[in-house]
Parts: C-alpha cells; sequence; structure tokens
C-alpha cells in the first residue's frame, strides 16, 4: 500500500473533506487542496485579510488505484489528484521577469520550484475522497505572526 503524508492549512480547527466542494477559480478547479510541506500548509491556514490563527491538517492518502496527473495543459477529467503548481503572484513574478530576460533560463526552474514548496495536490473524486483521512494527533496551531 502506497500512502502519502500530506497537510492542509485552514482557518477552521475543524476540516471535513467533501467531494464535490471547492472554487471553480481556485488552480485546478473544485477539489480539496493539500500539500506535502507543512510551511506551505501554514501559510495557507493564515493567509486571511482579519490577521486570525490558523490550523493545519494531517492527512494519510492511500493512492492505491488512484490515477494522480502530474504534466499540464492536458485533461485532468479521468484523474482522481491533480499534483502541479500552485497560482501564486510570485510565479506570476518569475515568470514576467524571464519573459523581459532578467531571469536566466539555468535558474528559472529552481525559482520556480522554491524548495517544493510551490507543488499542490487536489482530490478530485469521491473515489480518492474515500481514500483520504485525517491523522487524529497530526493537529497544528498557526500562529498569523
Amino acid at each position: 500500500m502506497a500512502t502519502i503524508t500530506l497537510f492542509h492549512g485552514s482557518p477552521y480547527e475543524s476540516v471535513t473533506p467533501e467531494y464535490g466542494l471547492g472554487n471553480d477559480k481556485h488552480d485546478y478547479g473544485r477539489g480539496f487542496y493539500l500539500t506535502k510541506s507543512v510551511e506551505l500548509a501554514k501559510e495557507w491556514a493564515v493567509c486571511r485579510p482579519d490577521e486570525s490563527n490558523g490550523w493545519v491538517h494531517q492527512y494519510e492518502l492511500n493512492t492505491n488505484g488512484l490515477r494522480i496527473i502530474a504534466q499540464y495543459g492536458i485533461d485532468t477529467s479521468g484523474y482522481d489528484i491533480i499534483k502541479g503548481w500552485r497560482a501564486n503572484a510570485s510565479y506570476f513574478y518569475i515568470a514576467k521577469e524571464f519573459v523581459r530576460d532578467n531571469v536566466d533560463v539555468d535558474i528559472l526552474e529552481e525559482l520556480l520550484s522554491l524548495g517544493g514548496l510551490g507543488i499542490q495536490y487536489c482530490v478530485k473524486t469521491a473515489k480518492a475522497y474515500r481514500q483520504l483521512r485525517e491523522v487524529p494527533d497530526g493537529l497544528l496551531s498557526v500562529s498569523y505572526s
């Protein structure tokens, strides 16, 4: 059994992932977004204009039998999970500087990867939701400061 540990940042102490929810305007549309990086999840947890504290929820995902896509520009409708870059203003800034020839192609990938902080997982199908379990003692409180 292949199980991966993932984190979800939220302003809420209690979170219940539900198939079909989410925002169509997010990076990969509706789904439940997670990351392997606890630091990125902490950022998501406090990413609110009211400067309130947040929570990081730890999950384990059994990937057996799931189709995970990590490519771009293709039809994603047949996949259970999408693994890919997150949309973020810093990435658009880097891309803009690359186009202006202010960033060398040799360091472009390194800048975009930011140590892996730019990768997120989007749980898309009911099957994948059924295979996602929160780790009971994996809840972290995150101070806005």
